[in-house]
C-alpha cells in the first residue's frame, strides 16, 4: 500500500505543479497584454495638421573646447524659456522629462531646476490669474521613493503638478513588464527605504528599482505660452536638469496654430494622469501668414513616420545632416544607407555615449549602429564630449530644389523613443532653404563637423571606432527586446 500512496502523492504533486505553473503563464500573459495590446490614450500617436507660422527661430546650446583648450558652454535655450514664461499673459504649459538637482558625479553644472522653479513660482506670483501647468516624469520622485522639493514648492506656489499616468502607456520590455505589472505594480511606492537613491543621494525602497527597470517615461520637453495674447511654444531636447545643464541640445521657438493644437495635446495627457486642467484660452485672429514656412507637431509613432517619409524622398544631390544622442532603430539606420546609395549627400554626428552625468559609459548604441553606417560609406563623425553630452535629436534635409525640412524634438532614433511606448514630441519645419531657420540649423551643423571659429566640437570616426562583434550583437539583441536603457 505504501507505493500506491506515495504514487497518489507524486501524482497530487505533480498535477499542482503544472496547475500552478498554467495559472503563472495566464497571470504573465494577461500583464504582456499591457505592451501588445493596450490602446493608447488622447494626446499620444497624434500627427498634427501643417499649420503656418507667424514667427519661427531655431535655437542651440552648444558646448564645445575653445583654442586654450577649456571647455565652454554657449546657452540660449532657458534663457529663451524664462522669457516666454515671464512673458505669458494666460497660461503656461510645460512638459519637461528630467526635472531635478541630481547631478551624479559631474562637478561642474548650472542650476537650472532652480531657475526653472523661481521661473513658475514668479509667474504665479505677478500674475495669479495665469493658469501655470507642469506635466512631469515619475523620475523626478524616483518613481515616489523621495519628495522633491521643488515639485513641492510649485504646489504651494499654485501651480499645477501632473505626474504622467505610465501606466497607461504600452510597455517597452514584454519580459519584464509582465512580472512588474502583475507582482510588483499593485504595492505603488512610498518615500524612504534602505537602498540607496539610484539617481542621487538618499535612500529609496526595493520598489522604485523595480519601477525603474519597467523603463518607460514621459520624454517630452517643451513649453507653450501666450506671450502678448500669441500663443507659442518652444520644442527643445533640453531638460531643466542640473546635472543635463551642461548639454549640447537644439530647440525650435514659434506662434502661430500649432502652438495651439500642442496645447491640446498637453491637456490630454494631463488628463489621462488625473488631472482636469480648467483653461479658457482666448480666441486668437490670426493674421495672413508672413512667412513661407510651416510647422507640424508630431508625437511618438508618427515621428518615425515623418523621419522615414523625407528619407525616402531624398534624391541625389539633396544633403541630409542627423545629429542625434541615440541612433539604434534599424528602420532609420537603414534609411540612412539606401539614401546615400541613391547619391545623397548624407552627414552623421553621435554622441560617444561614453559621459553620463560624471560616469564612464560603454558607448553603447551609437558605436554599434556607427558601424553599420561606416561600413556603408555613411561619413560618421563623433561629438568629443567632456563630461557633458551631445544630447541634440536634429534631422536637417535639404533639397537640390531648394525646399528645406528640419526634425527636431525631445525624441532619439530609437526603438523605445519611435514606437509609441515613451511620450515624444518632435515638429517638423517645411519651407525654403533660405528662411532663417533652416539656415541657423545648417550653420550649426557646419560649425560641429568642420570646428569652426577655433571651437573644436567633433573628432573623426576612428577616434571612437567600436568593431567588437560582440558589443554589436548586444546592441541588437537589446534594441530588438527592449532590454535597455537607450
Amino acid at each position: 500500500m505504501a507505493w500506491w500512496w506515495r504514487y497518489r502523492f507524486g501524482a497530487h504533486r505533480r498535477s499542482c505543479l503544472w496547475l500552478g505553473l498554467a495559472v503563472l503563464c495566464l497571470v504573465l500573459g494577461a500583464g504582456c497584454g499591457g505592451l501588445c495590446w493596450r490602446r493608447l490614450p488622447p494626446g499620444v500617436y497624434v500627427q498634427g495638421a501643417v499649420q503656418p507660422v507667424s514667427a519661427i527661430r531655431f535655437l542651440n546650446d552648444q558646448t564645445y573646447v575653445d583654442a586654450a583648450g577649456v571647455r565652454q558652454s554657449e546657452q540660449r535655450l532657458f534663457e529663451e524659456i524664462f522669457g516666454l514664461i515671464g512673458a505669458a499673459r494666460s497660461y503656461v504649459i510645460a512638459d519637461m522629462f528630467l526635472f531635478n538637482a541630481w547631478t551624479g558625479e559631474a562637478s561642474a553644472f548650472r542650476p537650472l531646476s532652480a531657475e526653472f522653479t523661481e521661473a513658475l513660482v514668479a509667474k504665479r506670483r505677478v500674475c495669479p490669474e495665469c493658469t501655470v501647468v507642469l506635466i512631469t516624469d515619475p523620475i523626478n520622485t524616483a518613481y515616489g521613493g523621495v519628495v522633491s522639493p521643488h515639485l513641492e514648492r510649485l504646489r504651494a506656489a499654485g501651480v499645477v503638478v501632473v505626474e504622467t499616468d505610465l501606466d497607461r502607456l504600452r510597455d517597452s520590455n514584454a519580459v519584464y513588464s509582465a512580472f512588474w505589472r502583475v507582482l510588483a505594480r499593485p504595492f505603488g511606492n512610498a518615500p524612504g527605504g534602505i537602498l540607496p537613491n539610484p539617481f542621487d543621494g538618499g535612500r529609496v525602497t526595493l520598489r522604485t528599482y523595480l519601477r525603474l527597470l519597467n523603463f518607460k517615461a514621459n520624454h517630452r520637453k517643451l513649453v507653450i505660452a501666450d506671450p502678448g495674447g500669441v500663443p507659442t511654444a518652444l520644442v527643445t531636447s533640453a531638460n531643466p536638469h542640473d546635472g543635463s545643464s551642461a548639454h549640447s541640445n537644439s530647440g525650435v521657438l514659434f506662434s502661430g496654430p500649432a502652438a495651439l493644437e500642442l496645447l491640446g495635446i498637453e491637456l490630454a495627457v494631463a488628463a489621462f494622469s488625473g488631472v482636469s486642467v480648467d483653461l479658457a484660452v482666448p480666441a486668437v485672429s490670426w493674421p495672413a501668414p508672413a512667412l513661407p514656412v510651416t510647422v507640424q507637431v508630431v508625437t511618438e509613432r508618427c515621428i518615425l513616420e515623418a523621419v522615414l517619409g523625407a528619407l525616402a524622398a531624398a534624391r541625389p544631390g539633396d544633403e541630409v545632416d542627423l545629429v542625434m544622442f541615440y541612433l539604434s532603430h534599424r528602420g532609420i539606420i537603414e534609411a540612412l544607407q539606401a539614401a546615400w546609395r541613391r547619391g545623397v549627400r548624407v552627414r552623421v554626428v553621435l554622441d560617444p555615449n561614453k559621459d553620463a552625468f560624471g560616469r564612464e559609459k560603454g558607448g553603447m548604441p551609437n558605436r554599434q549602429a556607427a558601424r553599420d553606417l561606416h561600413r556603408a560609406g555613411v561619413p560618421v563623425r563623433w561629438y568629443d564630449t567632456h563630461g557633458e553630452q551631445c544630447h541634440t535629436k536634429m534631422l536637417l534635409v535639404r533639397s537640390a530644389d531648394g525646399a528645406g525640412e528640419l526634425h527636431l524634438g525631445s525624441a532619439n532614433y530609437t526603438r523605445r523613443n519611435l514606437e509609441n511606448l515613451n511620450l515624444e514630441t518632435n515638429v517638423v519645419v517645411r519651407g525654403p532653404a533660405a528662411s532663417a531657420v533652416f539656415i541657423d540649423a545648417r550653420d550649426s551643423v557646419e560649425a560641429i563637423w568642420n570646428n569652426t571659429g577655433g571651437r573644436h566640437c567633433t573628432v573623426d570616426y576612428e577616434h571612437y571606432r567600436d568593431h567588437a562583434w560582440l558589443k554589436y550583437w548586444r546592441y541588437r539583441f537589446m534594441e530588438a527586446s527592449g532590454l535597455s536603457t537607450f
